[in-house]
C-alpha cells in the first residue's frame, strides 16, 4: 500500500511539473529582460523582442511583485542563456510571442511558481489545462503573487 501510494504522488508530481523542452522551437540566446514576461533574445542574428505566451506578469512598477517576478526572470534565464522559442503569434506591436524552453517551459514554471498568472484571454493557443492547473496549484499554495 505504501508503495503505491509513493508512486502515485511521484506520478502527480511529475504530472505537475513543467513539460520538458525537447527538440521542437527555434534557438535564440537570451540578451536582456524587460520585465517580467518580456524579453529580447538574439535569433539568427538578429535581436528580437519576444512576449512570454499563455502568461501576465505583474509590471515591474508593481512592488513588491513586478520586481519579484523580474529578478526570479532574470534567475531563470540569465543573459547568455540558450532557449527555445515555440512561436504562437505575433502581437500588435510585432513582438514574438512563444512559450520559452531552457529545458523546461519557462512560462508554464512561472505560473506554477506564482511569479505570473494564467492569461485567460490568450490561452487559446496554449494547453490551457495545464496552465490553469499550474495557475491553481499555486494559489492554493499561496506562492508568489498569491501571498496576498
Amino acid at each position: 500500500m505504501g508503495k503505491g501510494l509513493l508512486l502515485g504522488f511521484l506520478l502527480s508530481a511529475l504530472a505537475a511539473w513543467p513539460q520538458i523542452a525537447g527538440s521542437q522551437g527555434m534557438p535564440a540566446t537570451v540578451l536582456t529582460l524587460s520585465d517580467g514576461d518580456t524579453i529580447r533574445v538574439q535569433m539568427n542574428g538578429k535581436p528580437i523582442t519576444v512576449r512570454l505566451a499563455c502568461i501576465g506578469a505583474p509590471e515591474t512598477v508593481q512592488r513588491p511583485y513586478g520586481q519579484n517576478t523580474r529578478q526570479y526572470l532574470q534567475q531563470r534565464l540569465p543573459a547568455g542563456s540558450a532557449v527555445r522559442l515555440d512561436e504562437k503569434t505575433t502581437d500588435r506591436y510585432g513582438r514574438l510571442v512563444a512559450e520559452v524552453f531552457n529545458g523546461i517551459n519557462i512560462n508554464l514554471a512561472m505560473v506554477e511558481d506564482g511569479q505570473a498568472f494564467a492569461y485567460r484571454q490568450y490561452l487559446g493557443n496554449c494547453n490551457a489545462r495545464e496552465y490553469l492547473d499550474a495557475e491553481y496549484r499555486a494559489s492554493r499554495r499561496r506562492y508568489g503573487v498569491w501571498q496576498v
